[in-house]
């Protein structure tokens, strides 16, 4: 009975702190997508970067950000957060707030329980990818919502407590790291009925889920 008011005091903290969460774009080591092709090609145009602009923000990558950041006097950290992208003239935050980081981590939680952290940011990634892709919805919340698409909406895991780990890897994939290499479909081969998905062309296994196109 004691420590329950410290359990409802440190909720209420966690509450609060996702309400104030806005996730900004951040490219790193592993990013993938277009912005970092942006990146590449600005950085190209301009001497820093002399690679292939195939949207992998690997050593090259990190090590013309560096030159970029000393040569305009930010931190060379060699990440491109907010003040790296204007500064490269690119627009950060790809319009996400508090509330789809709060809705991608509920999915990926019911969609991922018990995956490995990777298998938990590659879920995420599939619902971004999606809204990039002329066949979805172009929003976060269209993408989850829609008619058939997850089952966790209509076996009750949607609205499970949400692990802490989902949190994390909703983050990181608002923030572009993709290890699902570019997929909009996954399943679990052990329990996928549909004979359509298992015909998608398989880009990766990710602990007990196959990625496709």
């Amino acid at each position: 009975m004691t420590n329950r008011p410290l359990k409802y005091l440190i909720t209420i903290i966690i509450l609060f702190c996702m309400l104030c969460v806005t996730v900004s774009a951040l490219s790193k080591m592993g990013s993938t997508g277009s912005e970092v092709s942006k990146i590449q090609s600005r950085l190209k145009q301009w001497g820093y970067y002399d690679g292939a602009v195939d949207g992998i923000y690997g050593t090259k990558t990190r090590d013309a950000v560096i030159k970029f950041q000393k040569k305009n006097g930010l931190t060379p950290d060699g990440i491109a957060g907010s003040k790296t992208l204007a500064a490269i003239g690119i627009s950060s935050g790809g319009g996400y707030n508090s509330a789809d980081y709060e809705l991608l981590a509920r999915l990926i939680s019911a969609e991922a329980r018990g995956e490995s952290y990777l298998g938990q940011v590659a879920v995420g990634a599939v619902v971004l990818n999606r809204m990039e892709h002329p066949s979805f919805p172009d929003t976060l919340a269209g993408v989850v919502y829609q008619n058939g698409a997850f089952s966790c909406l209509d076996d009750g895991q949607f609205y499970e407590p949400i692990a802490d780990s989902a949190y994390s890897a909703a983050r990181d994939a608002l923030n572009g790291l993709d290890p699902s290499g570019g997929a909009i479909y996954y399943y679990n081969p052990k329990t996928a009925t549909n004979k359509w998905i298992r015909s998608r062309p398989v880009i990766t296994t990710i602990g007990r889920h196959i990625f496709c196109s």
